[in-house]
């Protein structure tokens, strides 16, 4: 992939949120189709760096040659690990931290890796497709319950059971093995109301892809760690697109004592951002201040 199709979310809010100013070091955590990398790199000029981070090495292959001359860093990990990625460069704890949590419109293009509904490839659903197993290991072996409590709790999906009893029932004759395959089977399980804007897949395949990404896991992971990774009166920005996120990063940033919440309520895009890219609607920035506090 030579191009990228992502629209950053929110780049203007993410801007005003950090300030970025020159000669500053940032943090990118998830480089996406680089848009906010690359915004965050003008700002900073070449004084300054920006460390951008994907655990998904398509994402940097296909950002890297746009990105060149601009004073950015690409780096291929998991955000969860940017503590040990700043220890292995040397690097002091920085001015900011950008992170932004949705899948990009790269990842859903992309027909071999099973994000898009519609998919005939494989119903992979990993953002690094050569760590842990596929989600369609998951949809194929797992034990009816505990498919259902992980569609409930991921997904927040009410009709799991329903959906978990009729994957059991399918698979007893072949194995699921595309995205359409299971968003077909899923839509036959969930009622549609004529106010529901959203596919009735989604909710599905969000506790899939959460699952076999380890996402939560990794989000409370980099949540504890930030406020070493950034300097006290430093900014962190986290944009999130479910409510499970958005319930872990609101949490932390109002109870933990190295965070000063600077968001009573999250910031959300405008009607012209929405209507120029439809999937900023459920994005949501919170941001925080580092204060050196006690934990």
């Amino acid at each position: 992939m030579e191009n990228t199709v992502h629209v950053p979310v929110l780049l203007k809010e993410v801007m005003a949120a950090l300030l970025p100013l020159p000669g500053q070091r940032l943090v990118d955590g998830t480089l996406g189709g680089g848009g906010h990398t690359e915004a965050l790199a003008r700002s900073v000029g070449p004084e300054g760096l920006v460390i951008s981070l994907d655990r998904d090495p398509s994402a940097i292959e296909s950002v890297a040659q746009r990105l060149k001359g601009l004073p950015i860093l690409l780096v291929e990990s998991n955000f969860r690990d940017l503590a040990d990625v700043l220890a292995q460069l040397e690097s002091p704890p920085v001015d900011g931290v950008l992170l932004d949590l949705g899948l990009s419109s790269d990842q859903l293009a992309d027909d071999s890796r099973g994000f898009s509904f519609h998919s005939e490839g494989p119903l992979d659903l990993r953002f690094n497709p050569s760590e842990g197993r596929p989600a369609s290991h998951l949809v194929n072996t797992m034990k009816e319950t505990h498919l259902a409590d992980l569609i409930f709790e991921y997904g927040e999906e009410r009709f799991s059971r329903r959906i978990a009893r009729r994957i059991v029932e399918y698979r007893r004759t072949r194995p699921i093995r595309t995205a359409r395959e299971l968003s077909e089977l899923v839509r036959r399980c969930v009622p549609r109301s004529p106010r529901e804007s959203i596919d009735p897949a989604t909710r599905t395949f969000q506790a899939l892809r959460i699952a076999v990404n380890r996402e939560m896991e990794s989000l409370e992971k980099i949540l504890r760690e930030l406020p070493r990774c950034v300097r006290p009166g430093g900014k962190v920005a986290i944009i999130s697109f479910h409510s499970l996120e958005d319930r872990r990063v609101k949490e932390a940033f109002r109870e933990n004592l190295n965070y000063r919440n600077m968001t009573k309520k999250p910031i959300l895009p405008d009607t012209e951002e929405i209507q120029r890219n439809p999937r900023a609607r459920s994005a949501k920035l919170r941001v925080a201040e580092i204060t050196g506090g006690e934990t």
